[in-house]
């Protein structure tokens, strides 16, 4: 089934008329609370349903809203392509921040204890990281 005509199944089959985005969202918050409630006693079948009810409620939020739901979904794609895309890479004396393949930075390591300082940085900011160098230089 495509996406949009399942939409307009579920527009024309909901239970409550809105053309109002707060109450459209209103609704969408309450399912997806819901499903967290549902989730924290443990019981995952009802986790789902709401979880499912929320997926309803938030195609008629887009519809309400006029959001085409394919052109969204294929924004979220881009830009979750975009987002993993930096790199961390160590060289012999210095570190080098790249992002989508753009030089953005980087500092001169010195030692060791650089180095693992720069790899929690790279984590914390979820960099891939590379090294480009022989061996791992002692602290002076």
């Amino acid at each position: 089934m495509d996406i949009r005509e399942a939409i307009e199944m579920i527009w024309n089959n909901r239970k409550y008329s809105t053309n109002d985005p707060k109450t459209a969202i209103s609704h969408l918050n309450e399912e997806v609370a819901e499903s967290l409630k549902a989730l924290m006693k443990g019981d995952l079948n009802k986790t789902k349903r709401e979880l499912q009810d929320a997926m309803s409620c938030l195609f008629i939020a887009m519809k309400v809203l006029e959001v085409d739901v394919v052109e969204a979904v294929n924004q979220q794609v881009e830009q979750m392509k975009k987002r993993n895309n930096k790199t961390m890479i160590f060289k012999n004396d210095k570190v080098e921040i790249y992002v989508n393949g753009i030089l953005k930075g980087g500092w001169s390591i010195w030692g060791a204890e650089d180095i693992k300082e720069a790899e929690k940085l790279a984590k914390e900011f979820g960099c891939d990281i590379q090294h480009e160098f022989d061996e791992i230089k002692d602290d002076k």
